[in-house]
């Protein structure tokens, strides 16, 4: 089998993927990133399905796809650079056509995950604003939880967008805006707060999903030297990507509180990754680390099944004319 590897239908493969995936599953990511923000005493949603239902109520049907704009813009470039730079990083460290080593499977794993932050996080760090703006906007208008004038803006930046006194609801933001009053106040390192956060979470799950994914994909092919069936790739991805996502939920619990700009009187500040890890675990205690863990993996498993199936049919590869589209498993 040829060592080449074309990137231009790698990064293809990746972004159609990612497209696809994130368009299927983002009222899960929407309800994980709400769950997360939830302190002890203040919760507005008591599980996932809790969550999407009163998102719907209050805010319609499109409420529960509040960030994804800026997540299919980005998630291409994201994706694509994830996936392709494993396969980079696999293609260089292979010798003579053998088969890697897991420590091999982990490096070009951590490879991947180093690369992608440089989309990864100023993508979360906007999606988080929009995301989580509904559950700021309920907090204030149950008053069991928070009342009006205790609620306030932490922070400047969205405090000109966000209401945060008595209203009817609050005004409509965008990830532009955001993004633009970030540069101008914060510049460039405002769009990457959490960035030592996102590269705790992203590395050690790269360094868990493909090696995994390998592995199992590898039990799917009837002989060395041929493919898996399709479906088995998908199962694959399904499972390494589930597996992965609930093993570094913790890391992105504590991503999410970091990236959050906005929040209530009563919700803390966190200085940095310790000062917010030992905080979290003082005031909420070990499950808190486990917040929203069902919906990510709700929402990676089939994304990177989508992933997987994505490149065994070859669309990039298609596009770039350098093989058929296969649809289904010789």
């Amino acid at each position: 089998m040829s060592q080449q590897i074309s990137l231009p239908a790698k990064l293809i493969n990746g972004g159609i993927a990612g497209v696809v995936g994130v368009t299927c599953v983002f009222p899960i990511d929407l309800a994980k990133t709400r769950l997360q923000n939830q302190r002890q005493g203040q919760q507005v949603y008591k599980n996932m399905i809790d969550c999407l239902i009163k998102t719907v109520r209050s805010e319609g049907y499109f409420g529960m796809y509040r960030g994804a704009a800026v997540n299919l813009t980005l998630v291409t470039p994201e994706k694509a650079i994830k996936l392709a730079a494993n396969d980079f990083f696999r293609h260089h460290l292979a010798k003579d056509g053998r088969g890697l080593s897991v420590f091999k499977e982990m490096l070009a794993g951590c490879g991947a995950g180093m690369c992608q932050v440089v989309i990864t996080t100023p993508m979360e760090m906007l999606k988080i604003q929009l995301q989580d703006a509904g559950r700021l906007a309920a907090q204030q208008r149950k008053p069991g939880i928070l009342t009006p004038k205790r609620l306030v803006a932490t922070n400047t930046v969205l405090s000109r967008y966000y209401n945060v006194v008595p209203s009817s609801a609050p005004r409509a933001v965008s990830a532009t805006q955001i993004a633009r009053e970030l540069l101008h106040t914060q510049g460039i390192q405002g769009l990457y707060k959490g960035l030592g956060a996102t590269l705790l979470r992203d590395v050690p799950f790269s360094i868990v999903y493909f090696p995994l994914f390998a592995n199992l994909n590898k039990l799917g092919k009837p002989s060395p030297d041929s493919v898996a069936p399709f479906y088995w790739s998908f199962l694959s991805g399904c499972v390494a990507g589930s597996t992965a996502a609930v093993a570094v939920n913790p890391c992105d619990v504590v991503k999410t509180r970091l990236q959050s700009l906005n929040k209530s009187a009563n919700e803390e500040t966190y200085s940095g990754i310790i000062d917010c890890f030992s905080k979290i675990m003082k005031r909420e205690g070990p499950s808190a680390f486990l917040k929203g863990a069902t919906c990510r993996a709700l929402v990676i498993a089939p994304l990177f099944g989508i992933v997987q199936v994505m490149y065994f049919i070859g669309v990039g590869e298609f596009i770039m004319s350098q093989s058929p589209l296969k649809l289904i498993s010789d």
